[in-house]
């Protein structure tokens, strides 16, 4: 239950960060859809936050333990490259499946990732998504 909690907070995220970060012309970060009804964007929406929570939760934890010394020379500031990074695999390994998160660039993953960040952190306080669970 608190998996389809957290995929919901990061659907709503990712959504709201493409509205946010959306730029003209195909720059910024967008969600592409199979079909154009509103049943296939909000599963698609669903469907990138799983993937997004997948890798987060296996390669992400993989990623942030190894550079771990970087954070530290950074003062946490290399989190905003490693999420970057994550969001244009999960750009990536969506797109392969024929729908999915577009990136516009470097800079557009960057506020993206920045924004996808705060806004989980912040929706995520809001509904109580990221406590752990009590034994």
């Amino acid at each position: 239950m608190l998996f389809l909690l957290r995929v919901l907070v990061c659907a709503v995220a990712l959504w709201l960060t493409t509205l946010i970060v959306h730029g003209p012309e195909g720059r910024g970060v967008w969600v592409q859809s199979y079909q154009d009804s509103t049943a296939a964007t909000v599963l698609t929406y669903l469907l990138i936050a799983a993937i997004f929570g997948i890798i987060n939760a296996t390669l992400g934890r993989v990623v942030r333990f190894i550079s771990f010394p970087l954070y530290v020379i950074t003062l946490g500031l290399f989190a905003l490259v490693v999420n970057t990074a994550l969001l244009f695999l999960v750009a990536w390994l969506s797109e392969l499946m024929g729908f999915g998160l577009r990136v516009g660039g470097f800079w557009a993953g960057v506020l993206g990732a920045l924004v996808l960040a705060v806004l989980t952190a912040l929706i995520s306080a809001i509904t109580g998504a990221g406590r752990k669970r009590r034994r």
